[in-house]
């Protein structure tokens, strides 16, 4: 476990302490069932989709959810009451909206490449699967299925579009940026 709270310093951003041990054991279990190790997420591109991508898994993932923090914290400033968002649901909906991707990948001739787990099961499905495993909540689990493009099929929390525009806003401009 506190290869957990190493790799991930903002768990402490989580007041709720059944909230935060039940993600770090989210992360726990992920990291258990992977062929990735922990050290690996801080070297491997976030993405195989963009190839020469230096940006590593934790650091995309690091930056969504400082991101998440800092909208969460912006939208309960000026709008107060009117939207309000539950910052321990927003930051642990944030750190594992991509927990389901340790499951999707393989090591072949050296390389991290999409496993057959991976062409069957995307990680929204198999990150709530982790998720409920550890007893998160439904509000959690929700975000994590809602995060990517599978989400657009269905009603969003506020937390859960926070996510999704945090996660799509430092992925979509690596993978289709103007070139000047």
């Amino acid at each position: 476990m506190k290869e957990v709270y190493e790799l991930w310093p903002e768990l402490e951003w989580i007041k709720d302490p059944v909230l935060r041990e039940n993600t770090a054991r989210t992360w726990e279990l992920a990291l258990s069932r992977s062929a990735l190790s922990a050290q690996e997420l801080n070297e491997i591109p976030f993405t195989l989709l963009i190839e020469n991508l230096e940006v590593t898994f934790m650091a995309h993932k690091r930056c969504v959810v400082h991101l998440a923090r800092d909208c969460g914290k912006q939208i309960q400033s000026h709008f107060g009451g009117e939207l309000p968002v539950n910052m321990d649901v927003l930051i642990a909906g944030a750190i594992l909206a991509d927990v389901g991707k340790l499951l999707e990948y393989e090591k072949r001739d050296g390389k991290i490449v999409q496993g057959s787990y991976g062409k069957y099961l995307r990680h929204p499905f198999s990150g709530v699967s982790l998720a409920e495993s550890c007893d998160v909540p439904p509000e959690v689990c929700h975000i994590i299925a809602a995060h990517a493009g599978e989400g657009d099929h269905i009603r969003r929390s506020v937390e859960a579009y926070i996510v999704h525009h945090a996660d799509f806003m430092t992925f979509l401009p690596f993978k289709s940026r103007l070139q000047v």
